[in-house]
């Protein structure tokens, strides 16, 4: 199958109107009247943002979730994406068609459309790259630069579920595990939920967002350089869900695995903070949408993140989360 063959039979019935059917060298936008357009870029790269060999429609799929991750935490609608991908040499029709299947599950879960991009061969392993574009009423994005002195800090659903399902993945024994333990590993690390849906309760309350890629306390950490503030978390208010926390009392020593499940990254959820008067309205939104939504801590003046046990001590940690360099 040649390159324009595959973008004709594959990717331009996904396309959005600005995005020309894939015929141009470009697409043709017009933001939204009223509105800001938010912009960021992702790129995973086979063996080590995924297995590899994995080349289909789940791949597929995570990429535009782990995108509108992002898109969430700034408080943005989806809009459309660009996708580049190099391709190896051996991927055939099969895995191409599954990859595609992936992406119009995506599109159609979260109503967002591929505006363009470029498709080229390589000899090494897939390098795919994708744009995601947002909107947000003109001056509402939330920025990771607004935490202030008082203000509470809140993650959204549960951590470390992502980090035990990537283990199953790699073919690591994990233990103990249930048959509810496993199917929720798995979702989590497979089909992360972009948090979409809370978009207009962190642009009304929130004053600094990030989404949770890198790990809880580096992410954490991501906020309170942005802020010139710190970040102090209680670690009996991090939120995990039975089966991680059975996984984690089942160690050898539960606090080092406290400190994987914080830092390993791949969660996928928002961690951001709101002035206290808000704690009722948050929880309201937070119950109308859906969503699990914790205050885990508060920021004070002060620098870098801080994790606090009951009786007063504060956890040091070695690694924070993951870094590509």
């Amino acid at each position: 199958m040649g390159e324009f063959d595959f973008i004709q039979d594959y990717l331009a019935p996904l396309a959005a109107p600005e995005g020309l059917g894939l015929l141009d060298d470009a697409a043709l936008l017009t933001p939204p009247a009223g509105k800001d357009l938010v912009v960021t870029q992702d790129t995973m790269v086979e063996g080590i943002h995924f297995p590899s060999g994995e080349w289909g429609a789940g791949t597929a799929e995570k990429l535009l979730r782990v995108n509108l991750s992002d898109l969430a935490a700034k408080a943005a609608t989806p809009w459309g994406y660009f996708l580049s991908l190099s391709l190896p040499r051996e991927m055939d029709k099969r895995w191409l068609a599954g990859f595609a299947k992936g992406l119009e599950a995506g599109q159609q879960a979260f109503d967002w459309h591929v505006m363009g991009g470029d498709t080229t061969r390589t000899d090494g392993p897939l390098v795919i790259s994708l744009t995601a574009m947002g909107t947000v009423p003109t001056g509402q994005m939330v920025k990771r630069s607004g935490a202030k002195s008082g203000d509470d800090v809140y993650v959204t659903g549960r951590i470390g579920d992502a980090y035990l399902g990537l283990q199953m993945a790699l073919g690591h024994k994990v233990e103990p595990i249930s048959g509810q333990g496993m199917m929720l590993w798995e979702e989590a690390y497979q089909r992360p939920m972009p948090r979409v849906v809370l978009r207009k309760m962190l642009r009304k309350f929130a004053t600094a967002s990030v989404d949770i890629s890198d790990g809880l306390i580096a992410d954490c950490g991501h906020i309170a350089r942005a802020s010139d503030a710190s970040l102090n978390l209680d670690y009996e208010s991090i939120p995990f869900s039975l089966p991680t926390r059975a996984w984690m009392d089942a160690q050898d020593n539960s606090l080092d695995a406290f400190k994987i499940l914080v830092s390993a990254g791949d969660d996928f959820e928002v961690v951001f903070t709101a002035p206290l008067e808000h704690r009722d309205a948050i929880k309201k939104s937070a119950q109308i949408a859906n969503v699990s939504v914790t205050k885990i801590g508060h920021v004070v003046m002060g620098e870098g993140v801080s994790c606090h046990k009951a009786d007063g001590k504060i956890l040091s940690f070695t690694r924070t989360g993951y870094t590509h360099f």
